[in-house]
């Protein structure tokens, strides 16, 4: 489980930062995709697990599996290239620009919800047996879930929106963690191991997660959850990114970047002085 010193690291993520700005619609799209179908999947095994056992610790201990997963496979999550790609920007690397940024963070978007809305449909037709019967104790809890995180946070207006809002930064604070933390190790151990302890804190805490929630609330809609459509988006999805684009870059991409990039760069610059001597 070799360490990777931070110094060395934020390189890893400028550099991640850059080819995501860089990768193709194609490419970007098939691994959100994928990315959010996974976690979903995730989702709805932490959910099972809470019900069966009524201990939501165990849950929590579990549920990381889905995003090791995903991040091993190279898929990309909206929190993670919230983190990495502003950063490449930043760096002032060659090509990169405010619109590739953007673009990046939409098509991961787009991907993200299209496999997490995937997941839903599947798993409401699981809970309901193909919608011909009232959902099981899972599917009851879905719904529940969604009605407390989202009219749940109306019924206490501007304080509703402002814990919503909180609770997606402190969120991606974690999440974005568990990105970097894979960046850690050079091991298939170590980067398990790095990312599984901040995304169990985060799922055990009830932080929102903008891709998880693509997967809680279509779900929960469907399962019978009395809340709406606008609901969802005003009193969960919008702030809930707008939170973890916070969480993510103030207080993971940018901390790292502002006190170990000089260093890196250093670093670097004694590394190339050698050959520049030998070339005079």
């Amino acid at each position: 489980m070799a360490y990777v010193t931070p110094a060395d690291f934020v390189t890893k993520m400028i550099d991640a930062g850059e080819s995501k700005i860089f990768m193709s619609t194609r490419d970007t799209l098939i691994r959100a995709y994928m990315a959010g179908a996974i976690l979903a999947l995730a989702a709805a095994f932490a959910v099972t697990i809470n019900v069966q056992t009524g201990q939501p610790l165990a849950g929590a201990i579990l549920f990381p599996v889905g995003f090791c997963l995903l991040y091993l496979m190279g898929f990309d999550l909206l929190t993670g290239v919230f983190t990495l790609a502003p950063l490449a920007l930043i760096d002032k690397r060659p090509g990169v620009t405010p619109g590739g940024v953007l673009r990046n963070w939409s098509l991961v978007f787009i991907g993200n919800f299209a496999g997490a809305l995937t997941v839903a449909v599947m798993m409401a037709i699981v809970f309901t047996f193909g919608f011909t019967t009232e959902p099981n104790a899972v599917g009851q809890a879905i719904g529940h879930i969604g009605e407390g995180r989202t009219v749940g946070y109306a019924a206490h207006g501007a304080g509703g929106m402002l814990t919503l809002f909180i609770r997606g930064v402190l969120c991606n604070w974690m999440v974005s963690t568990g990105v970097v933390a894979a960046m850690m190790s050079t091991s298939v151990s170590g980067k398990v191991i790095g990312m599984w302890m901040p995304i169990m804190l985060f799922f055990y805490m009830g932080f929102e997660h903008s891709i998880v929630n693509m997967f809680l609330f279509p779900s929960g809609l469907m399962l019978g959850g009395k809340f709406s459509i606008v609901d969802y988006f005003i009193w969960n999805e919008i702030p809930t990114v707008v939170g973890n684009l916070v969480g993510g870059l103030a207080f993971v991409g940018l901390s790292l970047y502002a006190t170990h990039s000089r260093t890196a760069a250093k670093r670097a610059s004694m590394a190339k002085t050698p050959a520049l001597v030998a070339a005079e």
